[in-house]
């Protein structure tokens, strides 16, 4: 009697592990990778380009000027920034270089206008302004 219950006992603990086994979620997911010291340096680099070049607007130098701020301070500032920090200034940056001021567009309207008129004046057609 003990020898049946003892395979009884075993085709059940198999099956049981079998059920288990198969009943557990597998988890999956992506990982993030983890950039070289070189990748992390360069992205610092980049940034801080992107942030100088922001800097070189005549605007934003006014505006830095009007808050008591010299190139000295502003280096200084930008030197203490952490990576975050400084990743955050560049994206901001981006959007004051979107912005500018409207001369580039100005004058761009004004040629195309001089195009059209000296384009008219060699196909021999009038303006009439009334």
């Amino acid at each position: 009697m003990t020898k049946y219950l003892r395979k009884r006992a075993l085709v059940l603990g198999v099956a049981g592990a079998f059920f288990f086994m198969n009943s557990v979620p597998a988890i999956a997911g992506l990982v993030e990778s983890k950039p070289s010291s070189e990748v992390i340096i360069s992205q610092r680099d980049q940034d801080m380009q992107r942030v100088q070049r922001a800097l070189e607007s005549k605007l934003l130098q006014e505006k830095l000027k009007a808050y008591g701020l010299t190139k000295e301070e502003i280096e200084k500032k930008l030197s203490q920034l952490s990576d975050e920090q400084l990743h955050t200034l560049a994206k901001a940056s981006d959007r004051v270089l979107a912005g500018g001021d409207g001369l580039g567009v100005a004058i761009a309207v004004v040629v195309l206008l001089i195009l059209i008129v000296i384009l008219l004046k060699l196909l021999n057609k009038e303006i009439i302004i009334r």
